[in-house]
């Protein structure tokens, strides 16, 4: 391992920062003051790899406190961790969040995404710059999507700093036990950010963007997670029954409305037991791949090799989509509780929840709910009394669309670069830490309670037999009810956008976000299924709904689109590093009319398109065309 460190010497909030989080250095090696005792002994070999997974937390420890990555700060958390410098730079330079320059401790965030694009994002962020000069302390960032879009156009302040904290954090925690980072004392990811000070503004103004980002403890108070659920309240309500209904906070609330009945049955069942009902229940993934949710569990669970992992997917990242953000707001228990019964039928004694940074107040009540849980023996050593372990360790994306492709989340936890893997070897035979792996999305991973419940035969008998049970979707852009609808699979998208209050003049629909395509008016009898979208030349995703009308100009959200996937990929392979590039140069071209005439950068497209289809590694690459082509030949975008 060449391991060069620079001449930098990191300020004392740096060092205070990386030692909350890792606590005090043991050796001369690791930065602390020589001495000829601890010189003697460097951590070396599985102790020091074994350490590599707290690379992220690390820098964002950094990140919190100060507001940038320093080449000092840097210099010392790499030394804690055996971590050659490069390595680090490489993974700290990956997420859009992070900073290696310097820059006011408050950055101003702001959506330019769809959704955001379409509801004034521009002007908002041009308006926010004018007012937020050089010497007003406060950055603005134009920021892919927050996951905000039923509010939009959204802004995100983060202020760096010691700083107080925001309700619920100041409830007592304990870290995880058992699995990598278990060495820490208590919490130590949580201690490192304990500066860190957050205001989301949604839907923001001007006025009230500035307001927030001068002074965050003003901003406007956040509306509750259930006023993004227009059906709510409903207890009828599968998924999002509780949401409204529930204290998210409270734990005797959420037992009291039926919380923890999914794992006593399945504790009464067993781990084969719950695998056939899920199995049985046809649960399709909701994260837009759609694999049997019991066939994933299942090959995990008969894996040989130990330790298994559990990964929940919470880095939705998708441009459109905020049901998991929702989910995790107003019934955080539910999650806790679907990944207790997925980690004891996969045979999971550890588990990750990979959870987005641009969602501080769903961070904030995971934490609250998994603190109380553990507390009341529903996680930790011998849940209910029934002799099985299991803890689950938060860990917080940076902002990176790919690390919602599961193997470059799981290279992200482990503290590389988040780039996708090839695959065979599949998760469920080395995922996490090379150990067999099921993940999935808070989506998918909440369905399993009501299968639990109500059983896997009146399970499937809701929706269609090839998807089975009910769907979240989530419509923004010109609608006048925003938010997240439950309907069973086979609702038409006609139905869906009636419930939302579609408008007048509806050019085009966006099912999937980014990575789907669009339809036309006239195909609105569409079947909400997985199989119904696929007949009709479409993706239902992760279940994007985005209507805009004719105001929204079509060849500017196709240039944001092609900017978003140039911006989003990972550069691992050239089919996808280049063709996003090319992509967006032919757009801006027809966009401006010069150079080639439109025909031939059509032409150009589709041979780039087919390219990264064909050729991509990940998904990224491969959908990255999607909706530029339906635009193309659906809506007939250029003629």
């Amino acid at each position: 391992m060449d391991l060069r460190f620079g001449d930098s010497k990191p300020t004392d909030e740096e060092r205070a920062a990386v030692d909350a989080l890792l606590g005090p250095p043991e050796s001369s090696w690791e930065g602390a003051d020589r001495s000829d005792a601890d010189l003697r002994w460097a951590r070396g070999g599985r102790a020091a790899r074994d350490r590599r997974d707290l690379l992220l937390p690390g820098l964002h420890a950094l990140n919190d406190r100060v507001g940038w990555i320093s080449e000092g700060g840097l210099d010392y958390l790499c030394r804690r961790l055996t971590v050659p410098p490069s390595e680090a730079y490489g993974v700290a330079t990956f997420y859009a969040m992070f900073s290696v320059r310097p820059r006011p401790a408050t950055v101003l965030h702001v959506c330019t995404d769809l959704a955001c694009a379409a509801a004034g994002a521009p002007k908002l962020c041009e308006a926010a710059e004018a007012r937020l000069g050089p010497g007003s302390g406060v950055k603005v960032e134009r920021a892919p999507c927050l996951g905000l879009c039923e509010r939009a156009p959204a802004a995100l302040v983060i202020r760096a700093g010691e700083s107080a904290r925001p309700a619920f954090e100041d409830e007592v925690r304990s870290g995880p036990k058992g699995g990598p980072g278990a060495q820490l004392p208590g919490n130590g990811i949580e201690k490192g950010r304990r500066g860190r000070r957050t205001a989301v503004c949604a839907p923001a103004t001007p006025d009230t963007a500035v307001q927030a980002a001068t002074t965050p403890e003003n901003a406007p108070e956040e509306p509750a997670a259930a006023l993004a659920v227009p059906q709510a309240p409903d207890p009828r309500l599968l998924l999002l029954g509780r949401v409204g209904t529930v204290d998210p906070a409270g734990l005797d609330d959420y037992r009291a409305h039926g919380g923890y009945t999914a794992l006593r049955r399945a504790f009464a069942l067993g781990p084969a037991g719950v695998i056939r009902e899920v199995t049985d229940s046809g649960l399709l993934g909701r994260g837009g791949a759609a694999f049997p949710t019991g066939r994933k569990w299942q090959a995990t669970a008969s894996q040989p090799d130990h330790p298994h992992y559990l990964v929940c997917n919470a880095d939705e990242s998708e441009p459109g989509t905020f049901k998991d953000r929702v989910l995790m707001e107003g019934d955080p228990y539910a999650l806790v509780e679907a990944m207790t019964v997925a980690a004891y039928a996969t045979g999971a004694r550890h588990g990750y929840l990979y959870l987005r940074g641009e969602y501080p107040r769903a961070l904030v009540r995971m934490e609250h709910a998994i603190t109380q849980a553990r507390a009341r023996g529903l996680l930790g050593d011998d849940i209910l009394g029934q002799g099985f372990s299991f803890d689950v360790e938060i860990r917080r994306g940076a902002g990176a669309y790919i690390c919602g492709e599961e193997t470059a989340l799981f290279n992200s936890i482990e503290g590389f670069r988040g780039e996708p893997r090839s695959k065979p070897p599949f998760p469920v035979e080395k995922g996490l830490f090379g150990k067999p792996t099921v993940a999935n999305n808070v989506e998918t991973l909440v369905n399993v309670l009501p299968i639990l419940t109500l059983g896997a035969q009146a399970y499937a008998a809701i929706g269609t037999g090839a998807s089975t049970g009910p769907k979240l979707f989530c419509v923004s852009g010109s609608v006048a009810r925003p938010g997240i609808y439950e309907l069973p699979f086979g609702a038409t998208l006609g139905e869906l956008l009636t419930l939302a209050g579609v408008r007048d003049g509806l050019r085009a629909v966006l099912l999937g976000g980014a990575a789907g395509g669009f339809v036309r008016p006239d195909e609105l009898d569409i079947p909400l299924t997985f199989e119904g979208t696929r007949e009709a030349g479409t993706t239902l995703g992760s279940g994007v709904v985005m209507a805009f009308d004719d105001t929204v100009p079509l060849p500017r959200l196709l240039l944001r689109i092609a900017e978003f996937f140039r911006d989003e990929s990972c550069g691992q392979c050239v089919p996808c590093r280049v063709g996003t590039v090319r992509q967006e140069e032919a757009l801006h071209r027809i966009a401006a009319r010069t150079g080639a005439d439109a025909a031939a950068d059509i032409t150009l497209l589709r041979e780039v398109g087919r390219a990264m289809r064909d050729a991509s590694i990940c998904g990224l690459g491969q959908t990255a065309w999607n909706a530029v082509e339906s635009a193309i030949d659906r809506l007939g975008a250029y003629e």
